[in-house]
């Protein structure tokens, strides 16, 4: 059997299953190659093939972090496939040089240098726009589809904004495992997995790489903030070139901060695509159980903390930037609540896995207790907060974490309704961070983090502070904005985040899908409604911003990315809920029996009794 043969048995998994995954990536480094001078030599391939073969069985490492992962494909002879970084006509590895993307009329079909127009896969179609009427829900989808990247002829995500007035990329112009998220859902609900299936598996092989930053390398498990596709010379031939994915996993990012939220986002894309297309196979793949398995045990190690919720530094999330959320902040933990949710229910029960699954659950009941019970705010948790007494040393101590009552703001005094609540933004000791964080709370419904009666309160709360926190362009992703000496000392002077901009009190149209889903859950639908009817009136005539500025959102963000890819799927994602909201159901975590009962043991448990009990360890550890 000649080497080229045991390969491609071995990736169908019909040869020694124990070398399957490691073998796909190495055998995916050397089944693509682009010659200039349309030169595919069976016998060179072959040849690759085996030396990669040979290098795999004697343990040779292949997936270092120096050596960027290969396609595994031929690639057509032509532009498509190109990634253009000059900024004249640039679009997407896979669309750009089929057309000038700044001639083109928004709402209008996409046509190339002759006219003719363009389907969905960049191919010359002989039917008319096949989006139908001029809409912007057709322009949506227009946009959405022109900022597909391609990766050896396969779509593999889309980039982050596609502002060709803006000739500054920074990595804009790279696939983020969060922003691609609306992106995936939305077109997992138009029936087109393929470009999610594709994601999944790649981001997942970008895993196991070697990555490190000043000699030092973080744990296994952590996947990439973002990768980039990129045209690089094969080597030994000076004539020919391959595509590589190239990742980030923060060691190139401003701040250099590692992409918590990524992993999280990764295990719940791939539960909504199973549960979309029924497809169930991918995650019942070795190489994804193991990555499911390595993102949990990442998350789930030991430490230092006292507390269920996961510790991370500032800027590890959607609020990218230093912005005083560093600890235990609501956004972090209502991802890792629903991820493990959504791993529980994917990973195959076995007898290895044992101890991750009772991790697992003991961690699920852990952080629900805590949460509900502590991060909720109300007007009679705000009495109650206001007549804590200090100082407490005790195991029934009422005020546990030593809040003093004066650090409640008088902003929230004042702001705070008497119907409604919701979950604070970070909690630590002696320290609760009152601002309303959008993001979490609403992940908080969509994952089952927070009750029923917390649920619709938090949507009673938006609707109570609508001018607040949808105004002019839903949703503020923070209310209120840091200002004055306190923006000065908690952002570091940040002229990116100043007040009421960017993540400092800035409007996040991308916000708008979490909205639809959580309201959808929630039977309150309505709510999303009237707050995609504030988009419609403004988001297309303005191009589609990453972000609005102000107070009541009344100005595009002042560096904010026009055509803003995960605001037009985010759009599209709400309008596509509202009119078929059973879809929300892979995205949505509902509780289970054995976690409410957990909980209400919890709740009852004397803590100084449960010190001192002997025997047998409880199935719940709080």
């Amino acid at each position: 059997m000649s080497a080229s043969e045991t390969a491609l048995q071995i990736l169908s998994g019909t040869f020694a299953p124990q070398f399957h995954t490691n073998l796909r990536s190495n055998f995916s480094s050397i089944c693509c190659i682009k010659s200039r001078k349309d030169r595919h030599d069976g016998n060179y391939i072959q040849n690759r093939v085996t030396r990669n073969l040979d290098g795999l069985f004697k343990g040779e490492k292949k997936n270092s972090r120096s050596e960027s992962l290969r396609c595994k494909c031929s690639q057509p002879e032509n532009n498509r496939e190109a990634f253009l970084e000059d900024g004249s006509g640039r679009l997407v590895n896979g669309l750009a040089n089929e057309f000038n993307f700044q001639n083109v009329e928004l709402g209008q079909p996409l046509k190339n240098e002759n006219g003719t127009l363009l389907s969905n896969d960049g191919l010359t179609a002989p039917t008319s726009n096949i989006f139908g009427a001029n809409s912007i829900e057709d322009e949506a989808w227009t946009l959405l589809r022109a900022s597909m990247v391609y990766y050896c002829g396969n779509p593999v995500g889309t980039i982050a904004a596609n502002d060709s007035s803006n000739s500054n990329t920074l990595n804009y112009d790279q696939v983020f495992i969060r922003d691609f998220i609306p992106s995936g859902i939305a077109f997992l609900l138009k029936g087109d997995y393929e470009i999610v299936r594709n994601f999944i598996l790649h981001t997942l092989q970008l895993q196991s790489w070697e990555k490190t930053m000043d000699c030092h390398s973080p744990g296994q498990g952590l996947m990439p903030a973002s990768f980039k596709v990129r045209t690089v010379p094969l080597d030994g031939d000076e004539d020919a070139t391959e595509e590589v994915l190239d990742p980030d996993f923060g060691e190139a990012a401003i701040g250099r901060v590692a992409p918590v939220d990524s992993g999280l986002w990764w295990i719940i894309l791939l539960r909504a695509y199973g549960k979309c297309s029924g497809d169930t196979s991918v995650q019942e793949r070795i190489d994804v159980q193991t990555g499911i398995k390595m993102i949990l045990k990442l998350c789930l190690a030991d430490g230092f903390d006292m507390f269920p919720t996961l510790l991370v530094t500032d800027g590890s999330c959607m609020i990218d930037r230093r912005m005083g959320i560093h600890g235990h902040p609501l956004e972090i933990q209502a991802l890792f609540y629903s991820a493990l949710l959504c791993a529980r229910e994917m990973l195959t029960p076995e007898e290895a896995s044992a101890d991750l699954f009772r991790a697992l659950n003991n961690r699920l009941v852990a952080m629900s207790f805590h949460i509900r019970e502590y991060y909720w705010i109300d007007t009679k948790k705000l009495n109650e907060i206001y007549r804590y007494k200090t100082e407490e040393y005790s195991f029934d101590a009422v005020n546990k974490f030593n809040i003093y009552p004066d650090q409640i703001p008088p902003w929230l005094v004042e702001w705070m309704p008497h119907r409604g609540g919701y979950l604070i933004g970070n909690l630590q000791p002696a320290h609760m961070d009152f601002r309303f964080f959008s993001l979490g709370n609403l992940w908080a419904i969509i994952s089952s983090l927070a009750t029923t009666d917390q649920s619709h309160a938090i949507l009673d709360f938006i609707e109570a502070k609508w001018s607040d926190l949808v105004g002019g362009m839903p949703l503020k992703i923070c209310y209120p904005a840091l200002e004055g000496e306190e923006w000065r000392i908690i952002t570091g002077s940040d002229p990116k985040n100043t007040p009421w901009s960017y993540h400092n009190g800035g409007s996040w149209p991308t916000l708008l899908w979490q909205l639809t889903v959580a309201c959808i859950k929630m039977k309150r639908p309505e709510i999303a409604e009237k707050a995609i009817k504030v988009a419609e009136r403004r988001i297309a005539t303005d191009k589609w911003p990453e972000y609005y500025d102000t107070k009541g959102a009344r100005f595009i963000g002042k560096q904010a990315r026009l055509f803003q890819t995960w605001s037009i799927a985010g759009y599209l994602v709400a309008k596509l809920l509202i009119d078929n909201p059973n879809a929300a159901n892979m995205l949505v975590n509902v509780e289970d029996a054995e976690l409410v009962n957990a909980f209400s043991y919890a709740r009852t448990a004397n803590p100084r009794r449960k010190r001192l009990r002997k025997g047998p360890k409880q199935s719940f550890i709080i």
